[in-house]
C-alpha cells in the first residue's frame, strides 16, 4: 500500500520531510503546493517532478493525492487543513498543529465529520529514545518533577536586532519562542503525564509583540513540571524525570539520542537505543501506519494530547500577554 503526499511549503522543514518519507517504501511524494509556481518547481524537480500546483484547492481536488503534510506558518495551519480535511484528503500538520485551540477543535471536527486522518507532526515523541523512555518510567519509581529545555538562539534574531523583522518573529504569523520551541518540552510531558492542574509562566516579549523567551512551572496532583524555552539565547542542559528511586536523564528533549537511568545508589543504566532514520521518519512511519490499519487518529500524538498542548500554551500566552491575530 503506498500513500500518495502532497505537501503545502517548500521550505528546509518540508525537504527534510520529503527525505525522510523517501525512506520509506512506502512513501510518493507526487504534489507541491507553493505560492509560486518558480519555487514549486524548484522543489519538485529535486523529487522527480511531481505535479505543481499554486492553488490549494486544486492540489486537494486531485484523485493523485491521498495525505497532505502542511508546514507552512502556524497561522495558515487550520485554514489549510480544513481544506484539505474536506476534500477527504488526510493531514499530517507540522507543529504547533494550530494558533489556538478553537482552531484546532475545528480542524478535529472537520477530520471526524470526513473520516480522513488527522495527525500533529511532533516527531520526537515517536522516536526510539522517547519511546524506550515511556516503557521504562516505572524504573524511577512515583515521579516528582518533569524537566525539559530548549533553548536556542535563532539564526533569524540578527536580523531582528538590526530592525527587520522575519517571520520568525512576527506575530501575524502565530510565531515566538513557545510555539515554536516550547512546544517541544510541553508534547512529551503531555504524552507521558497528561495535562497539568495548574499553568504559571513568565516571558519576555519583544519589541514586534512575540515571546523570545520564557519559563513555566506546571503542577500535578502528586509533581510538579519544569520548562524553559528562548530563541535569543542557547543552552545546554538535558531533560531529567526525577523519580523518588532514580533520575532519566535524556539528552535533548526535541531529539531525544541519548537515555540514561541514574539510580539512587549510584549505578547507572544505559538505556539508549540506536537509531536507524533520520528523526522525522518515525512520525511519518506512525501516519502511514495509521492509514494502513484503518485508523483516524494517533494513540500518541493523539487529538487529546494536542489540544492539551494547545490548551495549556494558551494559557501561558495569555499570562504573559502575549497575542495573536488569530485569537481575535
Amino acid at each position: 500500500m503506498s500513500i500518495r503526499f502532497g505537501v503545502v511549503g517548500t521550505n528546509w522543514i518540508t525537504d527534510r520531510f520529503v527525505q525522510a518519507g523517501l525512506e520509506n517504501e512506502e512513501f510518493i511524494l507526487t504534489a507541491v503546493y507553493s505560492r509560486t509556481e518558480d519555487k514549486g518547481q524548484s522543489f519538485a524537480a529535486k523529487y522527480g517532478g511531481a505535479a505543481i500546483y499554486t492553488n490549494l484547492e486544486e492540489m486537494v481536488s486531485s484523485s493523485d493525492v491521498d495525505a497532505v503534510y502542511i508546514a507552512s506558518p502556524n497561522s495558515m495551519h487550520a485554514e489549510q487543513a480544513i481544506i484539505c480535511l474536506n476534500h477527504g484528503k488526510h493531514v499530517i500538520c507540522e507543529k504547533p498543529i494550530a494558533s489556538n485551540s478553537a482552531e484546532l477543535k475545528r480542524m478535529i471536527e472537520a477530520a471526524r465529520n470526513n473520516d480522513v486522518l488527522l495527525m500533529e507532526a511532533l516527531k520526537s515523541t515517536f522516536m526510539p529514545n522517547f519511546r524506550i523512555v515511556k516503557d521504562n518510567l516505572y524504573k524511577i519509581g512515583r515521579v516528582r518533577r518533569y524537566f525539559a529545555s530548549y533553548c536556542q538562539y535563532s539564526s533569524r534574531y540578527d536580523a531582528f536586532r538590526q530592525g527587520t523583522v522575519l517571520n520568525a518573529f512576527n506575530p501575524a504569523y502565530s510565531n515566538g519562542s513557545l510555539m515554536d520551541l516550547g512546544i517541544y518540552c510541553l508534547y512529551p510531558m503531555v504524552a507521558l503525564f497528561g495535562k497539568p492542574e495548574s499553568v504559571q509562566a513568565t516571558g519576555v516579549l519583544l519589541s514586534s509583540g512575540v515571546d523570545g523567551e520564557g519559563s513555566m512551572v506546571m503542577r500535578y496532583s502528586d509533581m510538579d513540571a519544569v520548562v524553559m524555552h528562548s530563541k535569543i539565547a542557547d543552552s545546554y542542559l538535558s531533560a531529567e524525570i526525577q523519580g523518588e528511586n532514580g533520575t532519566i536523564v535524556i539528552d535533548k528533549i526535541n531529539q531525544p539520542y541519548e537515555v540514561k537511568i541514574h539510580y539512587r545508589d549510584g549505578t547507572i543504566e544505559e538505556l539508549t537505543q540506536p537509531q536507524v532514520y533520520e528523526s522525522m521518519y518515525y512520525e511519518i512511519e506512525e501516519f502511514i501506519t495509521l492509514l494502513k490499519n484503518g485508523e483516524r487518529e494517533s494513540g500518541i500524538n493523539s487529538h487529546a494530547n494536542s489540544l492539551a498542548v494547545a490548551e495549556v500554551m494558551e494559557e501561558a500566552r495569555a499570562q504573559i500577554g502575549l497575542r495573536y491575530t488569530s485569537d481575535l
